[in-house]
């Protein structure tokens, strides 16, 4: 199942987030804490070189908690000021903590000229990781335009938060080419990539696939699957039969199916999962359990790791 979309209108977003960078002091990229690597565009290292950055682990509440905590340490590691959050949930003097402390320097330079420096944070990541949430979070009221699918914010909007702090809300970023399949297939689960250009019976069983690697009692338990080493059409007929997703004569509704088992997990009903582990800087990441399952799952390939 190959994966290539890049609206047009990302290419606008891109010059637009550069036309920007000079306003700025510091930039708050957001990612999805259950996929980590996948849910980061690696073409923001570049953009936003130079400048002071936070990474925040959105959706922490529905990731594997010693996972995020691998995930901190290993962002640390490389030098990135890393901590896990919700947008819906969380509390706003978190963030403005983090925030805080990737200001201080140029605070404190402004503070030593006798000026009271009002910051300028820009918020970016890949589309649908919760950065309009977030700004509205921060903000305390509905100011950015949200939604559950991809592409609702389509251009940038300065918010301002308190006296000395300016957010700007900016358009989900992808990269242009999705030369990692793996990766792009990942941001099809979260909604990153809009469900119409995939096939979402193959996507489906990915999901399910990865899903089984590393919690698969929960997975089993929520969709009664009864042999946990099913793979292909057979794991998606298995989901099936055991939620009772069936038509007329007892035919399988694998429409319904999809859709059920891809909100469910965008929602985090089966529970804290999350589905990328680091081992240790400049290391591929890996799934747990790939290594015996790899020949019989098409969704159990390698992982790339950051260089």
């Amino acid at each position: 199942m190959d994966i290539n979309w890049y609206p047009g209108h990302m290419a606008k977003t891109k010059r637009q987030l550069s036309e920007q960078l000079s306003r700025v002091d510091v930039v708050v990229e957001l990612c999805d804490a259950r996929l980590p690597y996948s849910s980061r565009n690696p073409d923001l290292d570049k953009l936003i070189s130079g400048k002071k950055r936070v990474l925040l682990l959105n959706k922490a509440d529905l990731a594997d908690q010693a996972a995020t905590s691998a995930w901190l340490n290993y962002f640390r590691q490389q030098g990135i000021d890393a901590a896990p959050y919700n947008a819906i949930s969380g509390k706003v003097k978190d963030a403005m903590a983090v925030i805080d402390r990737a200001a201080k320097e140029t605070v404190e330079r402004a503070a030593a000229k006798g000026m009271r420096k009002t910051v300028k944070a820009m918020v970016v990541g890949v589309p649908n990781v919760g950065k309009s949430t977030f700004t509205n979070k921060l903000h305390g009221g509905a100011i950015a335009k949200t939604g559950d699918r991809p592409g609702v914010t389509r251009s940038n909007q300065w918010v301002r938060i308190t006296p000395y702090l300016d957010l700007l809300d900016t358009p989900g970023l992808l990269w242009p080419r999705l030369d990692d399949q793996l990766a792009a297939r990942r941001l099809c689960y979260i909604g990153t990539v809009k469900d119409d250009v995939v096939d979402l019976a193959m996507l489906t069983i990915h999901l399910l696939q990865d899903m089984l690697a590393v919690k698969p009692e929960q997975v089993c338990e929520r969709y009664r699957i009864k042999d946990p080493t099913l793979r292909g059409e057979e794991l998606l007929e298995a989901v099936c039969r055991g939620r009772g997703f069936l038509m007329k004569g007892g035919v399988c509704d694998y429409d319904r199916c999809c859709s059920v088992v891809l909100d469910e997990f965008r929602a985090g009903k089966l529970g804290r999962i999350t589905l990328e582990t680091p081992q240790k800087p400049k290391a591929r990441l890996t799934i747990p359990g790939a290594a015996e399952k790899k020949a019989e799952s098409p969704a159990q390939e390698e992982d790339h790791g950051e260089d």
